[in-house]
């Protein structure tokens, strides 16, 4: 496995058109992980408390239009 600064010292000799490749598919994954944790993080039961207070403050009329 590469180390830390093998990775870094690659990602700085590739071109542009790599690098924005790199970027794209590194925000990819950024944001398939952050999905992954939010659904089991729900299945957990994690988010509950915030779920029924958000519904709390909207039957209360405690909400605006966006």
């Amino acid at each position: 496995m590469l180390t830390l600064e093998q990775i870094e010292s690659a990602i700085l000799q590739l071109s542009p058109n790599e690098y924005q490749k790199l970027l794209e598919w590194f925000a990819d994954l950024d944001y398939q992980r952050w999905d992954e944790q939010l659904e089991k993080d729900i299945a957990d039961g994690k988010l509950e408390a915030f779920a029924q207070e958000a519904i709390a403050e909207f039957e209360t009329g405690n909400c605006r239009a966006i």
